[in-house]
């Protein structure tokens, strides 16, 4: 019986790890989707309620905790040596601050929703660039402009916060240039994805 226990915590530990290691290949999106497949399923579903693209989901999500799920800002340093408190309280895939996770969770009644889950993750994606399209007239399409409003929050992007950060901008840019490569890899495999050729359930 205790062997048994033992076994069973054994699997859980190498199952959970499993779920939350990140891809071996964060650049390449059907490598991603071969190795998670459940992560297809949850962001088609974000897709599907939201208008949101998938590549453009990948995009944000490698930019802000290149799919570590239990990503944390760096931390402040008094004196630059003793570590202090984090920068923000922005955590999980998405990195979303606690008062925006709240926001969300009150807006959509996902009140069990964690920011260490990926489901949860690309639906508050999802929700947030479907908020700033109809509040911004950004269109979901357009990574670049959906990341500025995504890091600065609708009110930043409004006053254009961003325009005095040049590295900002680059970012913005760069998530841009992420998702029209995970866009052109997607049409390789998305088909087989859609088939349910990589759709395991787990």
């Amino acid at each position: 019986m205790k062997k048994t226990v033992i076994i069973l915590g054994a699997l859980t530990v190498l199952l959970t790890g499993c779920a939350t290691t990140p891809p071996s290949n964060i650049n390449n999106s059907c490598s991603i989707f071969k190795e998670k497949s459940g992560w297809y399923k949850a962001m088609r579903a974000s897709k599907k309620r939201y208008g949101t693209p998938i590549h453009l989901q990948l995009a944000i999500i490698k930019q802000e905790s290149s799919f570590k799920h239990n990503a944390k800002t760096e931390r402040t340093h008094i004196f630059w040596v003793i570590p202090w408190g984090r920068k923000s309280t922005a955590y999980g895939y998405a990195q979303v601050k606690d008062g925006t996770w709240d926001w969300y969770k009150k807006k959509t009644g996902n009140r069990g929703a964690d920011r260490d889950d990926f489901g949860d993750a690309v639906d508050f994606i999802g929700w947030y660039t479907d908020v700033s399209q109809k509040t911004l007239g950004i269109s979901k399409w357009d990574a670049e402009k959906q990341y500025l409003a995504y890091h600065e929050g609708h009110g930043g992007y409004k006053r254009g916060t961003f325009r005095k950060k040049k590295w900002l901008m680059a970012v913005a840019k760069k998530v841009k240039r992420n998702s029209l490569t995970y866009a052109a890899q997607l049409k390789k495999c998305e088909s087989s994805l859609d088939r349910g050729f990589w759709l395991w359930p787990f």
